[in-house]
């Protein structure tokens, strides 16, 4: 896999255990280096397209100063605990180590809003989930995660077709439900609201299972039709 798509947070300096309990789900096996990354809970491959939608012009804060600490997301594991997201000094350093050219002033816009996106795509996932049976064993685990932010879903290509803006960012998320693995396609959006996330920024995210097995395709027309 390329360094893309590799999960840019550094814990290498953590003083954590690097048991595979906590791993970031993204497979990196064909990676160069042993991945020591630990509970990240999306892939940041997009890192450079979050910057540019809050890049400001305020001087940038000397590095030292970046918050350390790190926020416990809602999205469970596939062990004990939920995922964890990267602290701001994490989240420049790995947006500096590919070339990102990140603003030290941005982190404290852009961490958590990225932060409050992601719960808000774990929140529509969980609509699609409730009432299928994933409380039986626990709750819907997030297993897997990419980031394709250059590579349209077959809907956001359409409704570009039709004059709509492209998504600016798109996820896949792979979740279980005792057993049965699950695609989400994740296509994110930006607007203009002043009531919105981030100030003058609001999000529309367009969540849904993928249709590459006859689960998301019943749960897609189940959907439409308003079966479920």
């Amino acid at each position: 896999m390329s360094s893309s798509s590799q999960c840019p947070v550094d814990h290498s300096s953590s003083s954590s255990s690097s048991s595979t309990a906590n791993a970031c789900p993204v497979d990196h096996s064909n990676s160069n280096k042993k991945d020591e990354a630990k509970e990240c809970p999306v892939d940041h491959s997009s890192a450079a397209t979050w910057s540019r939608l809050f890049s400001t012009s305020a001087p940038a804060p000397p590095e030292a100063s970046l918050s350390k600490e790190r926020e416990v997301s809602s999205i469970p594991k596939p062990q004990d605990g939920n995922w964890v997201y990267p602290s701001e000094a994490q989240f420049f350093a790995a947006m500096e180590r590919k070339n990102h050219k990140p603003n030290p002033a941005d982190m404290k816009t852009i961490v958590p809003i990225h932060n409050a996106v992601n719960e808000r795509a774990w929140a529509e996932i969980m609509k699609w989930e409730a009432g299928r049976g994933g409380e039986a064993c626990g709750g819907v685990q997030l297993v897997n995660f990419k980031g394709k932010p250059q590579e349209r879903s077959p809907k956001a290509r359409l409704r570009t077709l039709f004059g709509y803006a492209p998504p600016f960012d798109r996820h896949d998320w792979i979740v279980d439900r005792c057993g049965t693995r699950m695609r989400y396609i994740i296509d994110f959006y930006t607007g203009r609201n002043p009531n919105g996330l981030g100030g003058n920024l609001s999000f529309f995210l367009d969540v849904r299972p993928a249709l590459d097995s006859w689960e998301g395709v019943k749960m897609r027309f189940q959907r439409f039709w308003g079966l479920k």
